[in-house]
């Protein structure tokens, strides 16, 4: 057979290995492998040996069967019409067998992998590469690198060296760029043509500042472009012509919001050098400082004085204004009104509006003025404090409140005098008594306190009524009273003057000396008792009423009464009348 005879021939040929063919088939055999060292990982070529509508199948030595690449994939890469039977293709080998025992192969894998390698070269080799933007993306654009069609990012920043409203004249060219960052985990490359324009360009600049002086006056810079930051000016000389940066604080000594306020596209202005950096290549010019400071004439003007200002802008911090054109200051919200807390400056004023207003600080170091606008009004707190002394009783109407108090406008004063919960009624429960009043409602109260400088007033509803804690101002300690029986629980008796609308506890504890008698249920409410203080405090108006105490002291003065200094220390009320018949007893048989 076929197979048999070849066997027979490797016999033959291995039969004696010094004999020149078996020398010369070694030979033959080892460079064949060397060619072909199949590896995964690497890139080899592969022989394209057939092409169908879909595939496209490859022979690559060494391999058990032959490789297939999609045709999709070829046509991602440009490679379609390269594509024809007996060319060659280089290849990622992924797998050489896979789970089916089929080889896996990518061309596109091995282009990327090819073209990193050449960008990685050039990167270390500090080489300008070849590319063209193909398209517009969030913050720059892609641009493919024309020898091996690699995509990279080139950042809006790095597009040019000064500003381009439109590229659309840059897409599809071919041009070099600067490779300015490679990140080896990602596989991601950002390029530069603003380096290599630059770079042209960086001999002559240096030529054309090397000609300016801090303090010369440019004529007719021309107004190219701006920004939220500064307008940007082209500047034009025997040498060339080169671009310029007016920031916003040199545009005017007047507060300005942005630079299209005051420039058009192609305008002439004169400038002035105020900066040259032969480093950065950059020239610093100014607008304002052709023109006379406005700050030097703030010496016409007086801390305390009023003077009418004019609102140029508005912010939720406060107003910006001017003394006079150029002269800026700022009036804060908390200057505006002695009443409105947290007020909106938007809702006062409008950009325009002429106001008075009193200047409270001048810092000439800093060039800040600082004015007040409610400095030129009356002070509310002030009128109130003269018309209604602490102490006066005054009308107010409830506009507002809370868990634990009402906001009342106090009279005809834009003022919200504040009203405790605690200082609505002497005996009432505080939260209960919070949920009378609603917003309208009509009360009179008495002025307790007014803070002018916290601009505050505190007022009260239960001082216009009687104190009933008036019925303790004369007594004290260990002095009797007279109280009804309200209700009783297990902590006591709960207890009422019947001179007043106040409630007591007297404690189980306090009820009686005898254990056996401080017992609530001997009450059923209605009763009337006596009961002494046991302590008494008008500051905290706290009261502590006590049956015990009262019966230690009828005993003490029943025993000083009735027996010598020395006899009835200590002894029970209870055992009192003992005593006494005792006494009696004895002075009979004398």
């Amino acid at each position: 057979s076929y197979y048999g005879e070849k066997v027979k021939l490797l016999m033959e040929i291995y039969k004696d290995l010094s004999s020149p063919i078996t020398q010369q088939f070694e030979k033959l055999l080892n460079s064949q492998l060397s060619k072909n060292k199949i590896e995964e990982g690497k890139i080899i070529e592969g022989k394209i040996t057939k092409i169908t509508s879909k595939y496209i199948f490859l022979f690559i030595p060494g391999l058990k069967s032959e490789p297939v690449i999609d045709v999709n994939e070829m046509k991602m890469i440009g490679m379609e019409d390269q594509a024809k039977e007996g060319s060659k293709i280089s290849v990622l080998l992924e797998k050489i067998e896979d789970k089916n025992g089929d080889v896996v192969v990518s061309a596109l894998k091995a282009q990327k992998i090819k073209g990193w390698n050449e960008l990685v070269k050039s990167y270390e080799n500090k080489e300008l590469i070849n590319g063209k933007i193909i398209q517009k993306t969030k913050g720059g654009v892609i641009v493919e690198h024309i020898e091996t069609g690699s995509l990279m990012f080139c950042p809006g920043s790095q597009i040019s060296d000064k500003p381009m409203k439109n590229i659309d004249h840059l897409i599809g060219v071919e041009q070099k760029f600067a490779l300015i960052k490679l990140d080896m985990i990602r596989g991601n490359s950002v390029v530069s043509r603003r380096q290599v324009v630059s770079s042209n360009k960086k001999e002559d600049k240096a030529k054309i500042i090397e000609k300016f002086t801090v303090g010369d006056i440019i004529k007719d810079a021309v107004v190219k472009g701006y920004s939220s930051f500064g307008c940007f000016f082209e500047i034009t000389t025997p040498e060339g012509t080169i671009d310029t940066l007016c920031h916003l604080q040199e545009i005017s000594y007047s507060r300005v919001n942005h630079p299209d306020e005051i420039f058009n596209i192609g305008e002439k202005h004169d400038l002035k050098v105020i900066s040259i950096d032969m480093e950065k290549l950059q020239v610093g010019c100014s607008l304002k400082q052709l023109s006379p400071d406005p700050f030097e004439h703030i010496s016409n003007y007086q801390i305390g004085n009023e003077y009418e200002v004019k609102v140029v802008k508005i912010t939720d911090y406060g107003c910006f204004c001017e003394l006079e054109a150029g002269l800026s200051t700022l009036l804060h919200s908390s200057e505006i009104s002695w009443t409105k807390k947290n007020i909106s400056p938007k809702k006062m004023f409008q950009v325009g509006d002429v106001i008075k207003c009193q200047i409270t600080e001048i810092d000439k170091d800093k060039r800040r003025v600082a004015i007040s606008h409610r400095l030129t009004q009356e002070n509310p707190y002030s009128k109130l404090e003269n018309e209604y002394p602490v102490g006066s009783d005054i009308e107010g109407i409830v506009n507002n409140s809370n868990e634990y108090a009402i906001y009342l406008k106090l009279a005809d004063f834009d003022i919200d005098g504040f009203l405790h919960s605690n200082d609505l009624s002497y005996s009432g429960n505080p939260e209960q008594e919070l949920l009378k009043y609603k917003k309208g409602d009509k009360l009179k109260v008495r002025i307790l306190e007014i803070k002018k400088t916290d601009q505050k007033v505190r007022v009260g509803l239960k001082q216009l009524q009687k104190d009933p804690f008036d019925i303790f101002k004369d007594k004290k300690v260990n002095d009797t009273i007279t109280v009804k029986v309200v209700s009783t629980d297990n902590k006591g008796l709960m207890v009422k003057p019947e001179e007043a609308d106040m409630e007591f506890l007297i404690k189980k504890s306090q009820m009686a000396m005898s254990a056996s008698d401080a017992r609530p249920s001997r009450f059923v409410g209605g009763e009337r008792i006596d009961a002494a203080i046991a302590e008494i405090n008008f500051e905290k108006r706290k009261v502590t009423l006590s049956i015990k105490l009262l019966e230690e002291l009828m005993n003490a003065k029943a025993i000083k009464e009735h027996s010598s200094p020395l006899s009835g220390k200590n002894l029970p009320f209870s055992s009192l009348s003992e005593q006494l018949d005792d006494k009696k007893k004895n002075k009979d048989k004398e």
